[in-house]
């Protein structure tokens, strides 16, 4: 078995099809969650990791590669500086408008706006793409090191192995608890 290696993917027709079927709905709560955490339990980071995670099952039932194919890292990475960019504007703004960073009162002294909206604008715009985005992305980064080469992710056996070494063969090295 010398320079054999297992697939770090085996494809399931029970675990593609359950993905089908509960993917729409976990994204739909984790968007729920992202869009009513303001009023109720949940919020943006809630959200978005449940719409990160969502995406992990995407790849877990149809192949790693594929899914980081489809998202690619420019997305990631946009989606991630878009929401620093949306959360750091924000709280600027406050400072703008005479406030502190992220003090929402200033909304309502000034423009006449609920505060309950710079927080909506936080968790929806900010924290829910930040969280969502940074999960994928080390998930996929995590998956990097697991390729046919090295299924271990640390090395494993690789194909450049001698057949001297390996298991099995003669000069190999037994331990006693075989």
């Amino acid at each position: 078995m010398s320079g054999s290696v297992d697939d770090t993917y085996t494809e399931s027709q029970v675990i593609m099809t359950a993905v089908k079927i509960i993917a729409p709905f976990t994204l739909t709560y984790g968007l729920f969650m992202t869009f009513h955490g303001g009023d109720a339990p949940g919020g943006g980071f809630q959200g978005g990791t449940i719409v990160g995670v969502t995406v992990l099952m995407l790849a877990f039932a149809f192949g790693i590669e594929p899914t980081r194919r489809w998202l690619r890292n420019s997305f990631l990475v946009g989606i991630v500086t878009g929401g620093v960019v949306i959360f750091g504007a924000i709280g600027l703004g406050m400072i703008a408008l005479g406030g502190k960073f992220l003090e929402f009162d200033q909304l309502y002294e000034v423009l006449h706006v609920k505060q309950k909206w710079g927080l909506e604008a936080v968790e929806i715009g900010g924290i829910s793409l930040i969280v969502s985005g940074v999960i994928i992305s080390l998930f996929f980064t995590m998956a990097a090191g697991f390729t046919p080469e090295r299924p271990s992710g640390t090395g494993g056996v690789s194909g450049t192995d001698s057949a001297a070494e390996a298991p099995g063969s003669p000069d190999a090295e037994v331990s006693d608890d075989d």
